[in-house]
């Protein structure tokens, strides 16, 4: 108990030695160095990034107008056809309408309704107005 205790001093604080216009110059100039590498770094990832996007397009373009040129012959077809149905349709309305069986009878065979009256038409006794 009565032995010698070891002292302790608190460690003393590093000084900093104050910066010299000289370093101050230096550090700045690094900085601007570092700022120069970073922004030029910024611009070659971003003129690469642009040249890959056109070139993309360069290769896409001659595509795209073949598929619009597909497009436009594909809507001239169903417009075509579109026309062709509504005339198939309307044929076919009309030949399931039971008002209409006997006219469609009279087109489709050579008989005829025993009321109707046949016109025959000769030249002999046609006169033309002169």
């Amino acid at each position: 108990m009565n032995a010698i205790q070891p002292s302790f001093f608190p460690p003393e604080p590093i000084q900093k030695k104050p910066l010299t216009p000289r370093r101050k110059r230096h550090l700045r100039q690094r900085y601007y160095r570092a700022m120069a590498v970073e922004m030029t770094l910024k611009i070659g990832v971003n003129m690469a990034v642009a040249t890959v996007a056109v070139s993309a397009l360069t290769s896409l373009l001659p595509y795209h107008w073949s598929q619009q040129e597909k497009l436009r012959e594909i809507s001239t077809q169903v417009k075509r056809l579109e026309g062709n149905v509504n005339k198939l349709r309307a044929d076919f309305s009309r030949n399931f309408d039971p008002h209409q069986t006997k006219t469609i009878m009279q087109e489709q065979g050579y008989r005829f309704d025993p009321n109707q009256r046949r016109v025959i038409w000769n030249k002999d006794s046609v006169t033309y107005p002169q």
